[in-house]
C-alpha cells in the first residue's frame, strides 16, 4: 500500500509520499486556509496520485481545530449543566492574566449566558444519585434546547465520570440535528472546570472539523484516511470528527514524532520553524506529554504533546511599535499574499525577505521546488521598514533576523531551564521550512555546540504523520487511599480501558494482541489540589515511591502524609511504522554548485545541494546547503556533517 503523510500548515502544506517499494517523493505547496482540502488534491496532483485509489493510504495534521480557537470561530453553542452551575466555566479559576491589574478588562464569556441551561438531577461524588433527573424536566430541556437552535451541544455534569448515564439520557433526550459532546465521553477526569472546557471546546469545534474531514472524505473517496492527534498517535478519520478538541496540535505533533524516531535516545531540544510560527519541545527519547496544556486562555486537559508555540516564523511581519521599536510577529503573511519574495502581491518585510536581502535565501533556491523568489521585492519591503528606522534595507534585515532569533532562543531556554536542563548538553534539532537558515544564531544564543538538520527537514511534521502508531488514550477518576483499594480499582479500571481500547482497535481494522499498553496514574497527598502522573508497574508500592521521587523533584521536598489515586490513564499504541529510507548521495564528491554573495561575508560563499553531499562529507562555514524544501546556513565558525540523510553540524 502507498502511504501519504500530510501537514497543512499556515503557509504550506507538505506532502510526503511512500509507494509500494518504498521510495520517497515529496512536494510543498502553499496552503488554502479558506478550503485546506484543495491544497492536498494540488499536492497529490503533483504526485500523480489518484483520489480514488483505494491502495492508498493518507495520514493527514491538520490545523483546523487551532485556526478556528485562534481565530474565535466555531459553531453556536448551547452548554447544559446541573442547576446552579451555569456561570462555572465564564467564573473559571479565577486565575489573573495580570496578578496586580487591580481592574482587568471584563471578557467575554465562553458561552453567552443566554446558551447555558440548568437542569436538575444531582449525582454524588462516589457516583450515588443525590436527586433523580426527572424525565418531565428533560421534555421541557429539549424544546428550550430547540427554540435557541445552536449547531452544537456540550454536556457538562457534575461528576459525570462516576455516572455517564445521566449525560447519556440528556443527549438522547435532545431533537436531532446539532453536535452533541458530553464531558464523560470527552474527558471522563475530575474537576469540573477543565472537564467542562474540553467538553464545550470539542462541542464548538466539532461541526468545524466535522464539516471539514467530511469535504476530506468526498474528495478521497479510494484512500483510507488516519488523523494525527495532539498526543502524536492517529485514529482512524470518525474518531477524530467525534473528537476535535484532540486534534488541537495535530500538526505539530507530527515533527515530534519524527524527532523521536530519527533521533533515538538523544536528547534534543525540537525547534520547528515554518511559515507563521515557531513550535519548541524537550523530547528525551519519546515526546513528552501533558494534560496541563493551553490554547489561548483556555486549559486543554486532553493529553497533548509538551510544547510551546511562538508568532515567530519565515512570515513573520517586521514592524515599529508605537515607540519605534522594531517587532517581529505575531501578524503574518501567510500563505496569500504570503511574504513579498513570493511575487504574489505581499508588501510588508518578513522573516524571509529579511534572510532574501542579507543573500542567505538566494535567488538560485526556488522555494517547494518552483516557487521563484522575488529579490527586488523583498528588498522594497524591508528597505521601507529601514528607512522608518534610519538604516539601510541590510542593517534593517539583520534587524529582523537578531529579534526573530531571540524570541525563538528564549521560548526554547524557558523549555529547557524550567524543567532542569542546560541547554548546552543538549541537540538542537531544527525542523520546518524555514528553520536551518537559523539553526546556528539559536544554538550560539543559547550556548549549544552541537545540532542536526534530518532529512527531509522542510516537511519534517509530514515524515511524523509516516511513522506515529495508530494510539489512543483512555482515562477514568477513582478517588481512593493508594494503600487500601486504590490499588483494586487501578487493576479493575485498567481492565475496563483496556477493554475499551481493543475494542476501538479492532474496529478500525487492526489486531488487539498487537497493542502495547501504557499505563499510569495520577496521584496526590490527601488533602492537595493537583495530582502528579507515574507510570503504573503493577506494585502500589513502587507507585507510591515514584510519586515521593516525582514531588521532590518538581518541588523540593516529599510529605509524610498519605498517598491517594486521582486518575487512571491507559494509552494503547499499535506497531511502529517503519521510518521512510533517507536519500543518501552517490557517485563522485561534489564541488558546490554555486557561489553566492552574502551580506557581511567577504567572499562568495559555497552553495551545495543536500543529495550531493556524500556521507561523512564536512562542510566548513560559512556556507549554504540547499534542497527543494529546505536552505540551511552553515554560519562562520561552524561546520555541517553529511550522515545518514540529515546534517550534524558542531560549533
Amino acid at each position: 500500500m502507498k502511504r501519504l503523510g500530510v501537514d497543512t500548515g499556515g503557509t504550506f502544506t507538505d506532502l510526503v509520499l511512500v509507494d509500494e517499494g518504498g521510495a520517497v517523493r515529496t512536494r510543498k505547496v502553499l496552503s488554502t486556509p479558506e478550503a485546506p482540502e484543495r491544497a492536498i488534491l494540488a499536492g497529490m496532483a503533483d504526485l500523480g496520485l489518484d483520489p480514488a485509489d483505494p491502495g492508498l493510504e493518507v495520514i493527514h495534521g491538520t490545523t483546523v481545530a487551532t485556526n478556528a480557537v485562534l481565530e474565535g470561530r466555531g459553531a453556536r453553542t448551547v452548554l447544559i449543566t446541573n442547576r446552579g452551575f451555569a456561570d462555572l466555566l465564564t467564573i473559571g479559576r479565577q486565575a489573573r492574566a495580570d496578578l496586580y491589574d487591580l481592574q482587568p478588562p471584563a471578557k467575554e464569556p465562553p458561552v453567552p449566558a443566554e446558551l447555558c441551561l440548568e437542569v436538575g438531577g444531582r449525582i454524588g461524588p462516589e457516583g450515588e444519585t443525590v436527586a433523580p433527573l426527572e424525565e418531565a424536566e428533560l421534555a421541557g430541556l429539549a424544546h428550550r434546547v430547540a427554540a435557541l437552535e445552536p449547531e452544537a451541544v456540550a454536556i457538562n455534569r457534575l461528576f459525570s465520570f462516576q455516572a455517564p448515564e445521566e449525560e447519556a439520557r440528556i443527549a438522547g433526550a435532545l431533537p436531532p440535528g446539532p453536535f452533541v459532546s458530553r464531558s464523560s465521553a470527552v474527558l471522563a477526569e475530575i474537576r469540573e472546570y477543565e472537564r467542562g472546557v474540553a467538553t464545550w471546546l470539542n462541542a464548538r469545534l466539532g461541526p468545524v472539523v466535522q464539516g471539514y474531514l467530511d469535504r476530506l472524505a468526498a474528495a478521497l473517496p479510494g484512500p483510507r484516511i488516519a488523523v494525527m492527534q495532539s498526543h502524536a498517535g492517529t485514529c482512524d478519520i470518525a474518531t477524530a470528527g467525534e473528537g476535535a478538541v484532540r486534534l488541537l496540535l495535530s500538526g505539530p505533533a507530527g515533527g515530534l514524532a519524527a524527532a523521536a524516531r530519527t533521533g533515538g535516545d538523544e536528547r534534543q531540544l525540537t525547534f520547528d520553524m515554518g511559515g507563521t510560527s515557531t513550535d519548541v519541545a524537550l523530547v528525551a527519547g519519546e515526546p513528552r506529554i501533558t494534560t496541563e496544556g493551553h490554547i489561548g486562555p483556555w486549559p486543554v486537559a486532553v493529553p497533548q504533546v509538551e510544547m510551546h508555540t511562538i508568532g515567530a516564523g519565515g512570515g513573520s511581519i517586521a514592524s515599529l511599535d508605537a515607540g519605534g521599536l522594531l517587532r517581529v510577529g505575531p501578524a503574518s503573511a501567510g500563505a496569500d499574499p504570503g511574504p513579498a519574495c513570493y511575487g504574489r502581491g505581499g508588501t510588508e518585510p518578513t522573516v524571509t525577505d529579511a534572510n532574501v536581502v542579507l543573500g542567505r535565501l538566494p535567488s538560485e533556491v526556488a522555494l517547494g521546488g518552483d516557487l521563484a523568489l522575488d529579490g527586488e521585492a523583498a528588498r522594497a519591503a524591508v528597505g521601507r521598514l529601514g528607512a522608518a528606522m534610519g538604516r539601510d534595507p541590510e542593517a534593517a534585515a539583520e534587524g529582523i533576523l537578531a529579534v526573530a532569533c531571540e524570541r525563538m532562543a528564549e521560548a526554547l531556554r524557558v523549555v529547557a531551564v524550567q524543567r532542569g536542563e542546560d541547554p548546552a548538553a543538549l541537540t538542537l534539532t531544527s525542523f520546518g521550512g524555514a528553520g536551518g537558515l537559523h539553526v546556528c544564531e539559536v544554538a550560539e544564543r543559547l550556548g549549544m555546540t552541537r545540532a542536526r538538520v534530518p532529512a527531509r527537514a522542510g516537511l519534517f511534521s509530514a515524515v511524523g504523520m509516516l511513522v506515529a502508531p495508530w494510539s489512543r488514550v483512555f482515562s477514568r477518576s477513582r478517588r481512593e487511599a493508594l494503600a487500601g483499594a486504590g490499588a483494586a480499582a487501578v487493576v479493575s479500571l485498567l481492565a475496563a480501558l483496556h477493554t475499551e481500547g481493543e475494542a476501538a482497535y479492532r474496529a478500525d481494522g487492526g489486531d488487539p494482541a498487537r497493542l502495547v499498553a501504557e499505563p499510569r496514574v495520577e496521584l496526590r497527598y490527601t488533602g492537595q489540589s493537583h495530582a502528579l502522573a507515574v507510570d503504573w508497574t503493577g506494585d502500589p508500592a513502587t507507585a507510591e515511591a515514584a510519586f515521593h521521587a516525582a514531588h521532590r523533584r518538581l518541588y523540593g521536598h516529599a510529605l509524610e502524609l498519605p498517598v491517594e489515586l486521582v486518575t487512571v490513564r491507559l494509552q494503547l499504541r499499535g506497531p511502529l511504522p517503519a521510518l521512510p529510507p533517507a536519500e543518501a548521495a552517490a557517485g563522485e564528491e561534489a564541488e558546490p554548485e554555486a557561489r553566492v554573495g552574502v551580506h557581511g561575508i567577504a567572499t562568495p560563499v559555497p552553495l551545495f545541494r543536500r543529495d550531493s553531499l556524500l556521507p561523512g562529507r564536512h562542510v566548513t562555514g560559512p556556507a549554504l546547503v540547499v534542497d527543494e524544501a529546505t536552505t540551511v546556513w552553515v554560519a562562520p565558525g561552524w561546520e555541517a556533517e553529511a550522515a545518514g540523510g540529515e546534517l550534524r553540524l558542531s560549533r
